[in-house]
């Protein structure tokens, strides 16, 4: 009997580490543009060049095979060079976002515990605050030349196992603080080549990502145009307003985005009198694209497909729609990723039929290996498979198999949400507004049926004070619209907030 071929994310599987990626793409395409910032361009060879500096600063600075290395940078060429460099050293990398507020910073730097950290301009003063660790600020970072730094030579590399820890990747949920999703070299690769087979990144591509590297969605484009051999563009932050300028100027063919950055794109290129952008695709994961979002799209790029995703951190990605497949299943997230299977239970844990809804339930080697010293949620969440004692991650989202394998994402558990991409839970915010002094007690109600979330607070501040001081704790995208102040807030007989009472007392007020 002929043994099938295996894939390219089954070949890709426990082949070292993952700076093999850049190691191959320097070697193969070295003068080929790599990575572009608003302060200049890269090709590969000066990536790797810059990577390895890094890996020898680090190790001069003392970081050892596995201690976190973390960097708060945003999206930038020192970022992407300081990401490889960090796993040449043998360091577990953590990307922290720029938009993390001191609430949630103090604890991921207290959990992560950092052997040293890299950032930018005051934030260094601020994380000082939070860490004993060196806290270096990239600009005065004097990275060593060729011929500098260890003593074993201009590369630094082969001090990890495909086991050990190469991402601490920190994600909101269930539960009040971010957890860090442990992500060994093994599973990254395999998820790399396994979404790289589905979305067949080009090496002529160039990629245009606006999606911080804090989220796993932003960070993989670094991953997956590396490993295509393919140009990454980061227009920064500050400079949406010129995304359309960016398409044009940088020929850009392929755009990640989040349902927000979509509808942002089809205002701006609405204004632009010049033909259609080169664009031939978009990824698109988080909140679904709505059908006039994607009418838009096909409309403004005509030449372009699109891509519906969804996925976890847990386990990267789940399922893709390939490019060409959304106008004949419009409501789907696709398949399984090959070498991968995603199966829906019931509440006994039974497989369900196509067709019936239940909890998505993953397997594969794209499945991380847990959270990062959370062993009781990480029980919850990864737990063994009974024939084959595999983990299988419980991803908490509901939705159904049709017939042909393609998933379709039905809801959520009530209180974990994605919001503008984010994902973030009612227990989350919840804690935040617990911290503002004068708030007794906080509920939020998750969005539903078409309305915004909404939170409730019993305390003696007014509404508009409550979610100022709440967005000096929180990304915007996780401060809730609105807020509704009560002198208390409904109990349940075991002492917990009754949200379906509350939910029914706000709209007998609305109504009234």
């Amino acid at each position: 009997m002929t043994e099938a071929p295996r894939t390219p994310a089954e070949e890709a599987a426990g082949t070292g580490s993952v700076h093999i990626l850049l190691d191959r793409a320097a070697s193969s395409r070295p003068a080929a543009p790599a990575v572009r910032d608003t302060d200049g361009a890269w090709t590969y060879a000066e990536l790797d060049a810059a990577a390895d500096a890094w890996a020898h600063w680090l190790t001069a600075q003392g970081v050892r095979r596995g201690e976190r290395v973390l960097a708060r940078l945003g999206n930038n060429r020192a970022f992407v060079a300081l990401l490889f460099g960090a796993l040449r050293a043998g360091a577990v990398f953590v990307p922290i976002g720029t938009a993390m507020k001191s609430f949630h910073l103090k604890r991921v730097l207290q959990d992560a515990e950092p052997a040293l950290v890299v950032t930018a301009g005051a934030d260094t003063e601020l994380l000082r605050t939070f860490t004993d660790a060196p806290v270096h600020d990239v600009a005065r970072v004097r990275l060593p030349a060729d011929g500098e730094g260890a003593p074993t030579g201009r590369r630094v590399g082969g001090r990890t196992a495909d086991d050990d820890l190469a991402l601490l990747v920190y994600t909101s949920g269930s539960t009040a603080s971010p957890k860090g999703v442990m992500s060994p070299h093994r599973t990254v690769l395999f998820a790399t080549a396994a979404i790289a087979d589905r979305l067949r990144y080009r090496h002529d591509d160039v990629v245009l990502n606006v999606i911080p590297f804090s989220f796993d969605y932003g960070l993989y484009q670094i991953f997956l145009t590396v490993a295509a051999g393919a140009e990454l563009v980061l227009p920064g932050a500050d400079s949406h307003v010129a995304l359309v300028a960016r398409l044009h100027e940088d020929r850009v063919t392929v755009v990640p985005v989040v349902p927000s950055l979509a509808q942002l794109l089809l205002r701006l290129v609405a204004r632009d009198r010049r033909a259609a952008p080169p664009v031939r695709l978009f990824t698109s994961t988080g909140e679904a694209l709505s059908g006039s979002v994607l009418r838009g799209l096909r409309t403004a790029f005509p030449s372009a497909e699109v891509a519906p995703m969804y996925g976890t951190t847990e386990c990267k990605r789940v399922t893709i729609l390939e490019p060409g497949e959304e106008r004949a299943r419009p409501h789907s997230v696709g398949r399984a990723l090959a070498g991968t299977e995603v199966l829906v239970l019931d509440t006994a844990g039974r497989p369900l039929p196509p067709g019936e809804t239940g909890e998505i339930t993953v397997r594969g080697p794209h499945v991380m290996a847990g959270y990062w010293r959370a062993p009781e949620l990480t029980r919850e969440r990864f737990r063994p498979d009974p024939a084959t004692g595999l983990p299988v991650l419980h991803t908490g989202d509901f939705g159904h198999l049709d017939a042909d394998g393609y998933l379709y994402i039905q809801g959520r558990r009530d209180d974990l949400f994605k919001r503008r991409g984010v994902r973030t839970s009612a227990l989350e915010i919840e804690a935040a507004a617990l911290d503002v002094p004068g708030v007794r007690a906080a509920a939020l109600l998750p969005p539903a049926e078409g309305k915004d979330m909404l939170l409730v607070v019993a305390g003696g501040l007014p509404a508009a004070e409550v979610l100022g001081r709440l967005a000096e704790r929180l990304e915007p995208a996780k401060v809730p619209p609105a807020c509704h102040v009560l002198p208390e807030l409904p109990l349940t007989p075991h002492g917990k907030t009754d949200k379906q009472r509350l939910s029914t007392l706000l709209t007998g007020r609305s109504a009234g």
